[in-house]
């Protein structure tokens, strides 16, 4: 009997276990993983300074703040009714569901939010005592405004045009930024414009998502770039954010901002190549599109972590 109910509360506890990393959209938080780890390489790189418990500090204390947007992103998009109007949720877009599925009560999911931000902003204050200079205070809390004020009001960013470039700046600049001062206690402007190629890509994420939430974006008035473009204009400028992305390392690499051997990240072309194409012949459709969102969430990882490489190899060799 005893091993039963063992059993069964194991059973419980992996099923809400998955539930919630549902709720925190657990495999996007290599949006939060890529730029910390790359900032924190960079500052390495440059400085030879380098501590694993701010690393883990710092990482940690930004997924806390990446899931409590998540959740807000899902309460908030939950009272505006935007994720109800969207009749095309897909694995990369329309929220994580669990309000719309009745899994995990809205106030509960906003209870968590603020925790997490709450967390996070701890974690984060630490960090700004070590490091002085209330860089990371300043950093931190404009992230933390662009997480909380993504979808709610009165700010909204998310509903306007700005969206994609809160979310390029939040996740790109700001991390990677964040990352390498914590590390280095100087921020140089070399750390923000090796970041820029960062933020362009995971703002492609954001950006190739919206295609299939278009008609519920538009049916409740959120004025995303693919809302006020539409889907034949916005998928141009997609084609060009996508290989400014790559003309941004490589001009990185003519300056000498970063190595020789960044070139690596090149060896995903035909990634990039192959979300040009689908998303080239199906934007205006939903399943026949998630190849190029799946394609553009890839490139943002292997590009990420073959920059970080490439510093590495530069550092020891």
């Amino acid at each position: 009997c005893s091993r039963k109910r063992a059993s069964e509360k194991f059973i419980s506890t992996m099923i809400n276990f998955k539930l919630w990393a549902r709720a925190f959209r657990v495999p996007f938080f290599t949006a939060t993983i890529i730029p910390v780890a790359f900032g924190s390489i960079a500052a390495w790189r440059d400085t030879s300074a380098f501590s694993w418990i701010r690393f883990w500090l710092t990482m940690i204390g930004a997924i806390l703040i990446h899931a409590g947007t998540n959740t807000a992103n899902d309460y908030f998009d939950h009272v505006s009714g935007c994720d109800e109007a969207n009749p095309n949720p897909t694995p990369f877009s329309g929220g994580s569901r669990v309000i719309q599925e009745g899994l995990i009560p809205a106030k509960k999911i906003l209870f968590v939010s603020l925790s997490c931000f709450a967390l996070g902003s701890a974690i984060g204050l630490y960090l700004n005592y070590l490091c002085g200079r209330n860089v990371i205070l300043i950093l931190g809390a404009i992230g933390i405004f662009l997480g909380i004020f993504y979808s709610a009001k009165p700010f909204r960013i998310g509903y306007g045009s700005f969206g994609e470039l809160a979310v390029g700046i939040g996740f790109g600049p700001l991390m990677v930024m964040g990352a390498y001062y914590v590390q280095a206690k100087t921020l140089p402007m070399s750390a923000f414009l090796i970041s820029i190629p960062v933020g362009i890509l995971i703002a492609l994420v954001l950006y190739i998502n919206e295609f299939p939430d278009y008609d519920g974006d538009k049916a409740v008035g959120k004025r995303t770039l693919v809302v006020i473009l539409g889907k034949k204009n916005a998928v141009l400028l997609y084609h060009i954010l996508l290989a400014s992305a790559y003309f941004g390392i490589i001009t990185l690499i003519v300056f000498g901002l970063l190595p020789l051997a960044s070139l690596i990240a090149l060896i995903t072309l035909p990634v990039a190549l192959k979300a040009f194409a689908v998303s080239k012949d199906n934007y205006d459709k939903i399943r026949e599109l998630l190849p190029a969102n799946a394609s553009t969430i890839g490139l943002h990882s292997m590009i990420g972590i073959l920059l970080c490489v490439g510093l590495i190899l530069d550092k020891i060799f």
